[in-house]
C-alpha cells in the first residue's frame, strides 16, 4: 500500500514553493516525483506549431520530489506523516499527528 495517492491534499515542506498546498495530480514512483495542481509553476518557451501557430512563453506545472511534500491531516489541517495500520483485516492509511483515517 502506498502512503501517497492521487487526489490527496498535500503541502510542500521544502523548496521555492514551501507552504503551498494542492491536490496530487500525478505520481511517478519510478522517479519518486509528484505533480501538484498549482505548485511549482515554471515558464516554458514553446516553438510555433500547427496546433499553436503563435508559440511563446507558457506557464506549466513541473513535478517535485516526493520527499518535499507531506500529506495534510484532515483534522488539524497541518502536515503529517502517514502510518499504515491493519483495521478489520484491511490495511488503512492513518495520519500520525491526529490518528484519523485517510481515505
Amino acid at each position: 500500500m502506498q502512503k501517497l495517492k492521487l487526489n490527496d491534499e498535500v503541502v510542500v515542506i521544502a523548496g521555492k514553493d514551501k507552504g503551498k498546498t494542492g491536490k496530487v495530480a500525478k505520481l511517478n514512483f519510478k522517479k519518486s516525483t509528484v505533480l501538484i495542481e498549482g505548485v511549482n509553476i515554471v515558464k516554458k518557451a514553446v516553438k510555433p506549431t500547427q496546433e499553436n501557430p503563435q508559440g511563446g512563453i507558457f506557464e506549466v506545472e513541473r513535478p517535485i520530489h516526493i520527499s518535499n511534500v507531506a500529506v495534510v491531516s484532515p483534522k488539524t489541517k497541518k502536515a503529517t506523516r502517514v502510518r499504515i495500520e491493519n483495521k478489520d483485516g484491511k490495511n488503512v492509511r492513518v495520519a500520525v499527528a491526529c490518528g484519523s483515517v485517510l481515505n
